[in-house]
């Protein structure tokens, strides 16, 4: 059974800089597409390919960095610069041609 675990959400001021984790089982996540969404809307935020190239979201350039372990089977997103709108919960997605997976989410919160 595959799991997708995100982790690492809270409670920031403005400005301020989080860790967020995502660790899979029964999936190896150099094998997927790992892409980290927000809110509701589950808003594209940043992905990694299988070959390590990223992508970001134009509102997170610079201040969003994603990350791979490989060894940990597991994806980072490193936060700085946090601003209030980026509030929300951040879900953990797996992806490979049929194949997708998504994580319950975990909540992030920036106060101003």
């Amino acid at each position: 059974q595959v799991q997708v675990v995100e982790s690492g959400g809270g409670l920031v001021q403005a400005g301020g800089s989080l860790r967020l984790s995502c660790t899979a089982s029964n999936l190896n996540v150099s094998s997927f597409t790992m892409a980290w969404f927000r809110q509701a809307q589950r808003e594209f935020v940043t992905q990694i390919f299988r070959d390590g190239r990223t992508s970001y979201r134009d509102s997170v350039k610079g201040r969003f960095t994603i990350s791979r372990d490989n060894a940990k089977n597991t994806v980072y997103l490193e936060m700085n610069n946090l601003k209030p709108e980026d509030t929300g919960v951040y879900y953990c997605r797996a992806a490979y041609l049929s194949s997708v997976y998504w994580g319950q989410g975990t909540q992030v919160t920036v106060s101003s």
